[in-house]
């Protein structure tokens, strides 16, 4: 009885896993929108947000989607390379073109354990970058933005990393300085934010899929063109895309520690998005 048991589990586990990847694709999601990944590194994109963009690239829903990643990750002096190896990867994970990377060289964005980016320069970069006439739109008139959307971390950074904390900050405050003026009108630019996780939830991969989908059936509030939460689960073709955009694009990246990840992290298969209130 017991060897059936065991016999039968990865069969349970694998329809498991069918099950809940078609299920996340009813939830209602985003559609027709201009969307901003916004990330510190390059690898940010495969590591943590995979699921995020291979769900919302898929052709039917008319998104349009561009990351911008604050640092070429030159710690190691491997700027050149990480840079080449995001293009790469975010062409494996759904994105149109080489145009829609962007990559920003700055030394106010250093690679760094130990730095955290000031949130008023990446207000400034985002204000520059995706609102450049923010400031010549009178009071009376809505803001204008090129984009509807961004996606980004926690305040938590699901790792912790401060450079991952400090893009929540600077998301934040680039919504306030967009909506300085403009108190009467709505935001145009909606924010998500990836949801970190405890440590033990981290690492069950896809066995926190039941979890986060009564979490979110639990916690939804909204639903419309902006619902909250936002959730994706990759089936394993899904997966294994995902997989790929790390071993064959970032390979500068694949020491050790980054195998354990790709195999055993949640992120690299559910992403669960919550809209943040950002007035």
């Amino acid at each position: 009885m017991n060897w059936y048991a065991w016999a039968s589990l990865p069969v349970v586990l694998f329809g498991l896993w069918l099950y809940t990847s078609q299920l996340s694709k009813s939830f209602p999601t985003l559609q027709g929108k201009r969307i901003l990944l916004l990330i510190a590194h390059p690898d940010d994109e495969a590591m943590f947000f995979a699921p995020t963009l291979l769900a919302l690239t898929r052709p039917e829903l008319g998104n349009h989607i561009k990351i911008l990643c604050l640092s070429s990750g030159d710690a190691d002096g491997l700027g050149e390379v990480r840079k080449r190896e995001l293009v790469k990867s975010g062409l494996q994970l759904g994105l149109r073109g080489e145009d829609d990377i962007l990559i920003i060289e700055d030394k106010n964005f250093p690679d760094s354990m130990t730095v955290t980016w000031h949130p008023r320069l990446i207000s400034n970069l985002l204000t520059s970058g995706f609102a450049p006439k923010m400031a010549s739109i009178s009071s009376k008139e809505a803001p204008q933005t090129t984009i509807d959307v961004i996606i980004t971390f926690d305040a938590d950074g699901i790792s912790s990393h401060p450079n991952h904390k400090s893009l929540y900050n600077g998301a934040h405050a680039f919504l306030k300085a967009l909506m300085h003026r403009h108190s009467g009108w709505e935001c145009p630019i909606k924010l998500y934010t990836l949801t970190t996780t405890n440590i033990l939830r981290k690492y069950l991969s896809l066995m926190d899929s039941p979890f986060t989908i009564i979490t979110a059936i639990v916690k939804r509030k909204e639903m419309g063109g902006f619902p909250t939460p936002l959730m994706s689960i990759s089936g394993p073709l899904g997966y294994r895309t995902a997989q790929k955009a790390m071993t064959t694009a970032h390979q500068s990246q694949m020491r050790w520690f980054r195998w354990g990840w790709i195999t055993f992290s949640r992120y690299m298969v559910i992403n669960d998005l919550r809209k943040e209130k950002t007035l």
